[in-house]
């Protein structure tokens, strides 16, 4: 049987499904962490159709695995999903992190299960739905619905008494600038009559959405200020400390970056390319900053989970600042980070919780001297560690490389010295993480080393790490295995925002149209 035609709503809503059997389920023993665990492994493996069933031939800016059919008629919104290149791969890691979140809370959460795994599985239905909406309607939908189980998550399963203020700060800076967003999409609907993404984006390469310049500004503004609180690009990241603080572990691997940073992609560069170029010169100013303002603060921290905000502020910063080089190296960077910050965030995120599962202690200076009490735990941590420096070979060099590269060929103003300014964060990454591991597992003995007697992984432990080591190898080693399908979205992106770029009344040094990357 083809399922082709309907396996995108088989992956967003077969966690819905899920989450309304854990709702009907006794919550007895671990029957929550298994059916839970199940939920996940099939939605796992209808992700994994996408790739496998994917023509990586058609042509560029193309869709597929398409349903376009009418859900309202008035307002006109459609049921409409789709992927390509950009989507693609970000629907399968999500499908990835889910059952290792599961994996990673087998312990972890041993009360309340039923509403843990439920919120979680409807946050997965949401990112899903994010990722292959192609109706702006539609797309908002899962937008809002995204922020409620993470809210939810924080308040209820956070680690100390500041969990209920941690999660009102991330639901506020999240919904009121969706506000804004919902504001700018309704206008694009009473210019265009639509809420459909290829036909925006159609009206959009001819300048037919409005002549109302201002108004276009405005609606840009709208949704580029949306997603950029969402990733956060610096200064906007107030609720990020707080959030990954106290957030349980599951739901920090999923919190911050991917989702937002899909749709700068997705929506703001696609209705808005004009307006785009404009405030490319700042967000690009903003990424440097934000990459060594992060690493710099996540050099002084001791508190651990502090120092893996501030490290995930200036990673997704690296990614702001690809994709607004508006090269095709630097897109192809920025979506392939996306994935390396996601699976090298995560598994740090994971290693930090199983520490604090045996210590209950995310000071490091209580620590020190358990390289030989732990030896696959802190395997783990430089393994990861150097995941997140850009080892080469490992994954993360190959999007750093990309950012890097494609940010020099830029031809906005001053790319050289913000990349230069960027390219310090690599220095800094690799300062804060060795810093930390010495600290932790190689200086004199802490307090808490030498008063708990812990474990080193278990059976289940490694079953979640593993496989985020191997990705972070085969990533680093064989890119172009994700880069076929990355590389279309990339170069169409590029070209079409060249092109805006040469009609544009002040003319600017034309962007490259062949990617420096590594393939």
């Amino acid at each position: 049987m083809n399922i082709d035609p309907i396996i995108l709503t088989l992956i967003v809503f077969f966690p819905l499904a899920g989450a309304l059997l854990l709702a009907l389920l006794p919550d007895r023993g671990r029957t929550m962490q298994w059916a839970a665990l199940a939920v996940t492994l099939v939605t796992l493996g209808l992700t994994l159709h996408l790739p496998f069933h994917y023509s990586y031939a058609s042509p560029a800016g193309s869709f597929q695995f398409e349903q376009n059919v009418p859900w309202i008629s008035a307002p006109a919104i459609r049921y409409h999903l789709g992927v390509d290149g950009l989507s693609m791969w970000l629907m399968v890691l999500t499908g990835l992190l889910a059952p290792l979140g599961v994996l990673i809370s087998w312990r972890a959460v041993d009360s309340r299960k039923k509403l843990f795994y439920v919120l979680f599985l409807l946050q997965q239905v949401a990112m899903m739905g994010i990722f292959a909406s192609l109706d702006m309607f539609l797309y908002y939908a899962f937008w809002e619905m995204s922020l409620v189980p993470m809210t939810l998550l924080i308040a209820t399963f956070g680690r100390s008494e500041y969990r209920r203020r941690a999660a009102i700060k991330y639901f506020l800076y999240a919904f009121i600038p969706s506000a804004l967003l919902l504001v700018a999409m309704l206008w694009l609907y009473a210019q265009t009559g639509t809420f459909d993404l290829p036909k925006l984006a159609a009206l959009a390469a001819g300048n037919a959405i409005s002549p109302n310049t201002t108004a276009l500004w405005l609606a840009s503004l709208g949704f580029l200020v949306a997603f950029s609180v969402k990733v956060p690009v610096f200064p906007l990241h107030g609720w990020l400390v707080d959030a990954i603080a106290e957030a349980p572990t599951a739901a920090v691997m999923v919190l911050a970056g991917k989702t937002a940073l899909y749709s700068m992609m997705r929506f703001s560069l696609a209705i808005f390319p004009e307006q785009s170029h404009r405030v490319a010169p700042l967000m690009i100013a903003l990424a440097a900053i934000g990459i060594v303002y992060g690493g710099l603060l996540a050099l002084v921290q001791h508190d651990l989970k502090k120092l893996a905000a501030y490290s995930t502020l200036g990673q997704l910063s690296f990614i702001v600042l690809g994709i607004f080089s508006f090269t095709v190296a630097g897109l192809d960077g920025g979506i392939y980070q996306i994935l390396n910050e996601s699976l090298a965030g995560a598994a740090f995120f994971m290693l930090l919780g199983l520490l604090y599962e045996r210590y209950g202690s995310y000071d490091m200076r209580q620590y020190g001297g358990l390289a030989q009490k732990l030896p696959w735990v802190v395997t783990m941590f430089v393994l990861v560690s150097l995941s997140i420096i850009g080892l080469p070979m490992l994954n993360s060099f190959v999007g750093e490389f990309l950012i890097l590269s494609g940010s020099m060929q830029s031809g906005f103003a001053h790319h050289h010295l913000w990349t230069a300014v960027a390219a310090t964060g690599v220095i800094l990454s690799a300062a804060y993480m060795l810093r930390m591991i010495q600290r932790v597992f190689y200086c004199e003995l802490g307090t808490k080393s030498q008063a708990v007697t812990a474990w080193d992984l278990d059976a289940r432990e490694h079953l979640a790490l593993w496989p985020m080591v191997a990705l972070f190898l085969t990533m680093g080693v064989a890119s172009p295995l994700w880069m076929r399908a990355i590389d279309s979205f990339g170069a169409a992106a590029a070209s079409r925002l060249a092109s805006v770029q040469c009609t544009a009344p002040t003319e600017t040094p034309s962007l490259p149209t062949t990617s420096g990357g590594v393939h």
